[in-house]
């Protein structure tokens, strides 16, 4: 196997100039840093990455610790960070903390220990021990998709890369309010989550928009989970008024929504009206095919690794929340008439579907 020695005498220069190529640890001219990239390839010459990392203090490689066992979204996710890691030349460790605190704190606690760069992180609904460890690390950290409030005592400590998500929700409501629908219910995930009570609030600003009054009964917590949605559905169905449209939080539920609908004899949309928040690859299989709002999953995860990339770069910058606009994709369940290229808006707002 050939050395670094080796590659320094092909190329004519020394081990300390080749050292300096491999690690950017100090200029070098360009046609001596190309006589050693030759000299590289000509010898087939792998670095070490351990001995790399011993100079520069870097690994190259990344963490990310996301929830993604079985949910396409992050699935989606998972597949854009791990591209723009490799883009720019980073390894990746992957770490499912299956949404619980404890197991959180562990996962991420053991990407450090291993050594990341820094991590990219989905926290869990008591994030307040995970984000202490980080602070007082001082873990380079991007938090994705949830977000946390900025402490009481001072400014945001982490980078934050999210989508839209109030705006996206309270348009799905009025869109169905626009079809005539004044008893729309609302699967909500799990609480304590950002994106729950962002959607929630969405929710209700869609009702105040179209005119209608929020019932207290048509708000069902699904918990982010598809048999935590088939429990609330079942609810809803229950009630002396029942909704005649439903909303869903996330992909997840929509599953969920939709075994509880056909148990229960319902038919889409000809029962019951039906929107979702997320999309996923299948959606458009269904019959009838799903109206939702889609997160632009792959790109979040891309720019979250750029976002910390750039604060690995400029530690001291000040932190930034970036968030994604989302898509309507206009299918279906809806109620509205079937289109034969179905409308995406990049704003979250669809246009009035005909009566």
């Amino acid at each position: 196997m050939p050395t670094m020695a080796d590659v320094a005498r092909r190329a004519g220069v020394s081990v300390a100039t080749v050292s300096h190529v491999l690690n950017e640890t100090r200029p070098v001219l360009p046609h001596t840093r190309q006589a050693v990239l030759d000299a590289m390839d000509a010898l087939g010459y792998t670095p070490n990455a351990l001995a790399r990392s011993l100079v520069t203090s870097r690994t190259h490689t990344l963490g990310l610790a996301v929830s993604a066992a079985g949910n396409p979204y992050f699935t989606e996710i998972l597949q854009g960070v791990e591209s723009a890691a490799l883009e720019h030349g980073y390894g990746l460790l992957v770490a499912d903390p299956h949404d619980d605190p404890e197991h959180e704190s562990r996962a991420v606690r053991l990407l450090h220990e291993r050594r990341v760069d820094g991590v990219i992180v989905a926290p869990s609904t008591a994030p307040d021990g995970l984000l202490s460890y980080l602070a007082r690390h001082r873990v380079p950290t991007v938090l994705l998709d949830r977000v946390v409030d900025a402490p009481q005592d001072g400014p945001h400590r982490f980078d934050q890369v999210c989508s839209e998500n109030t705006a996206p929700m309270a348009d799905l409501v009025t869109h169905l309010a626009g079809l005539g629908h004044r008893r729309i219910a609302l699967v909500a995930g799990l609480p304590g989550l950002s994106t729950t009570a962002e959607r929630v609030s969405g929710y209700r600003q869609g009702l105040a928009s179209a005119g209608l009054p929020h019932d207290d009964r048509l708000l069902a917590h699904g918990d982010s989970s598809s048999d935590g949605a088939l429990r609330a559905v079942i609810a809803l169905l229950s009630l002396a008024d029942p909704p005649t449209a439903l909303v869903t939080g996330n992909d997840a539920m929509t599953l969920g929504t939709l075994r509880a609908l056909r148990e229960h004899g319902r038919s889409v949309p000809d029962d019951i009206a039906l929107c979702c928040f997320d999309d996923f690859p299948w959606a458009d299989l269904f019959s009838p095919r799903l109206t939702a709002v889609a997160q632009p999953g792959r790109h979040i995860g891309g720019r979250a690794v750029r976002v910390l990339l750039d604060r690995l770069a400029a530690p001291d910058r000040p932190a930034v929340t970036e968030r994604l606009p989302c898509a309507f994709v206009h299918r279906t369940s809806c109620g509205c008439p079937d289109r034969a290229n179905p409308a995406r808006s990049r704003t979250g707002r669809p246009g009035r579907p005909a009566a």
